[in-house]
Order: structure tokens, then C-alpha cells, then sequence
């Protein structure tokens, strides 16, 4: 399945979850957004963070949706590529895999844009 796909695939999922337990995905919700809405990094610092750690926790639909803010974000390839080297650095060989697949879909929702 395409980048694009699972991302879609993810975001159905997450409306049934959303629907089965409100309070507790509310709650989330709430905190997302007080993270992104205050501080003094921007929404593409945050979001550079916030794929370091995907991609060192494996998770596989947070590095799709992540590298999908940072093309919102205006973040570059050449910035993906620095933050997935310091990821690699303190992750070792498990994150240079989960690297190469958050490059992958860079390039494809990238291509796609075009």
C-alpha cells in the first residue's frame, strides 16, 4: 500500500477510535493542540521532534503523519534528511531502517504534489 494510502487507511481508523472513546480522545486532542499552539519552537521545530521520536519508537503511522506536517510546515528534504541523521546516530540500525521508510515517503507524498 502507498504512503498516501496508509495515512488514509490511519485517519479512518482513528475516526472509529475517535468516535468509541470521545473523552479520552478528546483529551488527547486537547493536548496536541496546547503543544502545538504554545512555546517558543515553531510547528516545524516541534514537528522535526516529533519524527526523531517516531522513527526511535518504531511507529510506523506517526512517521507518515509526521513527515506529512512537515511538508505542511514547509520543512525541506534536505532538513528531513538532518533530523533522520541524528535520529540514526541515537538510534542505530533499528532507526536507519525506520529512516529509510520516513525518506520514502517524503518522496512519494512529495511526487505526488507535483
Amino acid at each position: 500500500m502507498s504512503y498516501k494510502g496508509q495515512i488514509d487507511q490511519t485517519r479512518t481508523e482513528l475516526r472509529a477510535l475517535y468516535k468509541t472513546i470521545p473523552a479520552a480522545t478528546a483529551g488527547f486532542t486537547t493536548l496536541s493542540n496546547a503543544v502545538k499552539e504554545n512555546g517558543p519552537l515553531s510547528i516545524k521545530e516541534k514537528e522535526y521532534v516529533a519524527l526523531g521520536m517516531a522513527v526511535a519508537l518504531r511507529c510506523e503511522p506517526c512517521i507518515n503523519f509526521h513527515v506529512e506536517a512537515l511538508m505542511k510546515a514547509g520543512a525541506t528534504r534536505e532538513e528531513l534528511g538532518d533530523v533522520l541523521a541524528m535520529a540514526i546516530q541515537m538510534g542505530g540500525g533499528p532507526t536507519l531502517m525506520y529512516s529509510a521508510a520516513a525518506l520514502a515517503c517524503w518522496d512519494e507524498l512529495e511526487s505526488a504534489a507535483k
